[in-house]
């Protein structure tokens, strides 16, 4: 039997906040089903700026040397790939999109209509912690933009959504509620 492997991606530079306790949660209950996590936090990751030479979509994985190469032989590794980050400005924070920048190779492949994906038969689940109390995040989108840049990425690159968590009226939670806590493990069944 070959092993299972999650990439599990903390978008967040509060390793201690909500978003990090979400996938720490997923995380755990993915270990106990018998995964092989590898937990890398962008904040900590040396990832320069996309230029946009486009040389990744020949080559399929960006020519600039820094963490990148690493994250994307996860990436290509993994069944499952864990996504947590927080609500910056209805999106997600600037590492997380300069990471789905930097993978744009590694995700797809150019043509002359729909991009062709890379990542078939993976899947992914995303984790988001806003500030905005519930139903306002919705109303005012603020989880949604951050959820459809996540989900734009993932399924261009061909993969299968796992589940979506959004935890509300984060700030200053000192634990997640028992809602959040069955919606991120249900998603791992």
């Amino acid at each position: 039997m070959s092993e299972k492997n999650v990439l599990a991606i903390l978008g967040s530079p509060h390793t201690n906040g909500t978003t990090a306790a979400m996938l720490n949660l997923a995380v755990h209950k993915a270990e106990q089903m018998g995964y092989a996590v590898t937990k890398i936090n962008l904040y900590e990751n040396k990832l320069s700026f996309c230029t946009g030479c486009r040389i990744c979509m020949d080559t399929h994985i960006c020519v600039q040397k820094d963490d990148i190469q690493e994250i994307a032989l996860l990436l290509h590794k993994s069944q499952l790939v864990i996504l947590a980050a927080p609500v910056y400005w209805a999106n997600v924070p600037a590492p997380v999109k300069n990471l789905f920048d930097r993978l744009l190779g590694a995700a797809m492949e150019e043509t002359n209509t729909f991009p062709k994906p890379r990542l078939r038969g993976k899947q992914y689940m995303i984790l988001i912690s806003c500030n905005t109390p519930a139903p306002f995040s919705w109303i005012l989108g603020q989880s949604g933009g951050a959820i459809r840049s996540m989900d734009e990425f993932f399924k261009t690159a061909g993969m299968k959504p796992a589940g979506k968590v959004v935890c509300t009226n984060a700030k200053n939670k000192k634990e997640l509620s028992k809602q959040i806590t069955k919606k991120i493990e249900r998603c791992l069944k």
